[in-house]
């Protein structure tokens, strides 16, 4: 997973002369779930169809150029290794870092289920 790599598909876009910011989000595996227990890994699964429907929705939000995500999905992942990573690109401030948040959310809410594994 690399952000460079969503970085640079993005500045290929025809419109990237209209892009002022680009925002990552790299979503990592960390040592303890939100409950405070300590985790050995997960495992994420991702809705395919309902991540292109997400990602065509916030690609037609005002002023964002292009919306680029990578999952790590179906294998299993350890501490510290990177679950997701997510790149916007748009005009101004206001607009990116509201699709960033917005896409994030949608993502872990309507897209992927987790599975963390305990000690």
């Amino acid at each position: 997973m690399n952000a460079d790599k969503l970085i640079a598909k993005i500045k290929t876009h025809p419109a990237y002369d209209q892009v002022g910011m680009i925002l990552c989000h790299n979503g990592v595996v960390r040592g303890t779930s939100r409950d405070g227990r300590t985790v050995t890994g997960l495992r994420v699964t991702v809705d395919r169809e309902r991540l292109t429907r997400v990602l065509t929705e916030q690609r037609a939000r005002a002023g964002i150029v292009d919306v680029q995500v990578e999952i790590a999905a179906d294998t299993d992942l350890s501490i510290g290794d990177d679950v997701m990573m997510l790149v916007v690109a748009g005009d101004i401030r206001e607009n990116v870092i509201g699709v960033l948040t917005d896409t994030l959310n949608a993502i872990k809410t309507t897209v992927t289920a987790k599975t963390e594994h305990f000690t």
